[in-house]
């Protein structure tokens, strides 16, 4: 999972490792690396996701995989992620 901007200030890193999935396992696996930790939480829920290269968009969350190796890439509003999105990238 790569972070960006108010994403990875949240985090207090850029990147996080977790077990490839779908797009949401990941990022439930990198909300429980985040537990308590309200402020990324809240930044998680606005931020936009990318899957490699191409946007989740409408797609569920469940539907998608990524593969091992995959990334997942968090995008906040001012960063070029959409609000009300949930959107992160991770690596896997």
């Amino acid at each position: 999972m790569r972070y960006w901007a108010a994403a990875k200030a949240a985090a207090g890193r850029e990147v996080d490792h977790v077990d490839p999935g779908t797009v949401a396992e990941v990022l439930d696996a990198v909300a429980a690396l985040h537990d308590g930790n309200e402020r990324f939480m809240r930044v998680l829920e606005i931020c936009s996701v990318l899957v490699g290269e191409e946007p989740l968009g409408g797609a569920d969350p469940a539907s998608v995989t990524v593969p091992a190796g995959g990334r997942l890439e968090l995008l906040p509003p001012f960063a070029g992620g959409a609000v009300g999105g949930r959107g992160r990238r991770a690596e896997t």
